[in-house]
């Protein structure tokens, strides 16, 4: 992997995103350093993949978990996506109340690990496909 990102980095197709904040813990940690891949390299983002998005509040680092079309609801600590709970393992710190719903429509949308931590979908709603920035890798 590291090998790729050398090979990659000159051409602008893998970048460096220094990870800020503790909304992704543990998963990702305040000051790690980590490679991402460009969106127009990548594949289309995946449930469960970690992005660099262009949310409201400026570029954070987030998980993809509402794709287009989907219908995502949130009560407490569960997630729910088109009527089916989702098992979330990298989930440590779930919020523990607050409900919502967000239709994706056209968009993704992306919640951070450490919820009561993160800003997120659950606040800004779900993003064009062009706020996603690039895949971690």
């Amino acid at each position: 992997m590291a090998a790729l990102a050398l090979v990659l980095s000159p051409l602008g197709g893998v970048h460096p995103v220094h990870i800020r904040g503790h909304s992704m813990e543990p998963a990702l940690a305040d000051g790690d350093l980590r490679w991402a891949l460009r969106t127009w390299i990548s594949h289309p983002p995946r449930r469960g993949e970690i992005w660099v998005v262009a949310g409201p509040r400026g570029t954070s680092v987030k998980r993809v978990l509402g794709l287009p079309g989907d219908a995502v609801t949130w009560q407490g600590p569960d997630l729910w996506i088109n009527g089916r709970r989702q098992e979330e393992p990298w989930v440590v710190h779930p919020e523990r109340s607050g409900e919502g719903q967000q239709v994706c429509g056209t968009g993704y949308l992306v919640l951070g690990d450490n919820r009561p931590e993160s800003q997120d979908g659950r606040n800004w709603g779900a993003l064009p496909k062009g706020a996603l920035l690039g895949r971690i890798l």
